[in-house]
């Protein structure tokens, strides 16, 4: 490791209460407005990493990561549901009906990609489950397919770190891989989804 992750470790806290720091990280990244303020991802890599040299077991880091990942976008969502009805009736938001029963419709169609492609794109995170709440996604549906991501992201982001543990490049370009990965995936998605409509 390097001298500035050496020392950064050094101030990390040890135990049970590293792995609830852990979870917190996750879950605030997943959260509306809070979350873009929250370089989860990147820290929940640089916990992987760590562990690769000794700093926390692999096996509880998933496992917290996940959990976190899992409760931050149900809250997400449940603060949707609530305050979502609210904001419909501003008056900015009363003037674009038609863009928010679009948004319902899209959500009916492609819920379950718009909550997949959220959890790996860090903008979007906290977002998409908001509006998924917002637009009154079935709740099943919703945590069914949440905990599905939630688990797919809780093992590939400490993996990578883990897997990278060689050096924080190789960890880097690792991750900056499943980045692009996952973007080209989006855009073929989109134009899928704009052709489909296009096609109508």
């Amino acid at each position: 490791m390097t001298d500035w992750l050496q020392q950064f470790v050094t101030i990390l806290p040890e135990g049970e209460a590293y792995l609830v720091l852990i979870l917190l990280i996750a879950l605030i990244e997943s959260l509306p407005v809070l979350g873009l303020a929250m370089p989860g991802s990147t820290l929940i890599v640089l916990a992987g990493f760590l562990a690769a040299h000794g700093k926390g077991d692999i096996l509880p880091l998933i496992l917290f990561s996940t959990s976190g990942a899992f409760l931050g976008d149900f809250i997400s969502y449940w603060l949707g549901g609530r305050l979502g009805q609210r904001l419909v009736r501003t008056p900015w938001l009363m003037k674009r009906q038609k863009k928010l029963h679009e948004a319902e419709i899209f959500f009916s169609e492609h819920g379950g990609k718009s909550l997949f492609y959220a959890r790996f794109l860090g903008p979007l995170r906290g977002t998409i489950p908001f509006l998924a709440g917002i637009s009154r996604m079935q709740s099943d549906f919703f945590c069914k397919t949440t905990l599905l991501n939630s688990v797919l992201w809780g093992i590939a982001y400490p993996g990578l770190g883990y897997l990278g543990g060689e050096s924080w490049q190789r960890t880097s370009d690792l991750s900056s891989r499943l980045g692009l990965l996952i973007l080209l995936a989006l855009c073929a998605s989109l134009f899928h989804f704009w052709l489909k409509r296009k096609t109508r």
